[in-house]
């Protein structure tokens, strides 16, 4: 299978059986967006949402955020992991926001990584999801999926992975893509033990196919991530 083939057979799968594939975390604008994906460094989007209606309901707005202290901030989000860099970043997001943005969230990668708390990821992710532009937000599960597929080659850093997907992925499905390949790595291409048995990629899949095809005893009827998610298990 060339490289060609194999994004096409991948992109027809997503397409097929994750259509609406969408985050995980859970806003209701882009202010919102922006400070659960903060919140989500190195911590789960389930935990964030636990987290996120409390602080949501006492901070509402960019300006209420600025307004408020550590020591309240802290107490809301303390059970998300590096609580204490995650509060500063929060209060000095917000206060920047207001001071320098008029409270808007800005829409390209440039401006968004100056705000405390923000690097490429998050900036990619808030331009992608809320402004529909073709950026692709690489965390540890785009980075493992796309290298065990094959749609990266020897990339050794999240900003080599970006720039090869971006270079491949057709335009439009870019956001999307995003989506498919963070949801297939947290329920499916899993870290430690892929689940290869249930996975409908396996016939593009360079990782199966050079590694796992002899330790994979049954090939199951394969399943998604989002049913997963849904919580269509599979025996």
């Amino acid at each position: 299978m060339t490289k060609k083939e194999r994004l096409n057979y991948i992109i027809d799968w997503f397409q097929k059986h994750m259509p609406n594939a969408e985050t995980e975390l859970h806003y209701e604008n882009p202010y919102q967006l922006l400070v659960a994906v903060i919140l989500s460094a190195q911590c789960t989007d389930k935990r964030v949402n636990i987290v996120t209606p409390p602080l949501f309901a006492k901070y509402p707005t960019p300006e209420d955020l600025a307004k408020g202290t550590t020591e309240d901030v802290y107490e809301l989000i303390r059970s998300v992991s590096f609580a204490n860099n995650k509060t500063s970043h929060l209060l000095g997001m917000a206060k920047m926001l207001v001071e320098e943005y008029n409270s808007e969230i800005p829409d390209t990668v440039e401006e968004l990584v100056k705000l405390p708390g923000v690097g490429r990821k998050t900036a990619n992710v808030i331009t992608s999801v809320i402004f529909n532009q073709p950026h692709m937000a690489v965390d540890t599960h785009v980075f493992r999926v796309s290298a065990r597929l094959g749609l990266t080659t020897n990339a050794k850093n999240v900003l080599q992975t970006e720039q090869q997907l971006v270079a491949q992925i057709p335009t439009h499905l870019i956001y999307i893509a995003h989506h498919w390949l963070i949801l297939h790595g947290r329920y499916i291409c899993v870290a430690r033990r892929p689940k290869c048995e249930i996975c409908g990629l396996r016939p593009a899949c360079k990782f199966y196919q050079t590694d796992m095809k002899h330790v994979v005893t049954e090939e199951l009827e394969p399943i998604s991530a989002a049913e997963i998610a849904a919580g269509k298990n599979k025996k």
